[in-house]
């Protein structure tokens, strides 16, 4: 089963105040919550949850894969996400796999 087509650009899902565009930090203000969340956009139809699991896994632990699929017909919309455990496997992830071609 194919990967992608064209692997789109990885985006890290920030954590936001309610009120703007401001990053939530913890109440010393000393700790700025990073998220290990991406999202992967440019995948081919046929990629599933176990897929893209497969293609970041080599990066470190996966702790969850997700294809976004249409309700109606069940297939891949194109894009999904991708949670990783620890920051330096999710930034690992980004800087070699943003704007890959895959076959």
């Amino acid at each position: 089963m194919a990967f992608c087509k064209n692997l789109g650009g990885l985006l890290r899902q920030g954590t936001v105040s309610q009120t703007g565009n401001v990053p939530v930090q913890s109440m010393l203000g000393s700790l700025l919550y990073m998220s290990t969340k991406l999202f992967v956009g440019g995948l081919s139809w046929g990629t599933d949850d176990q897929s893209l699991r497969e293609a970041f896994s080599n990066f470190g632990e996966v702790i969850d894969s997700k294809v976004i699929v249409d309700r109606e017909t069940g297939r891949s919309r194109g894009f999904g996400f991708v949670n990783f455990p620890d920051e330096s496997a999710a930034n690992a992830a980004i800087l070699e796999m943003d704007g890959k071609v895959c076959v």
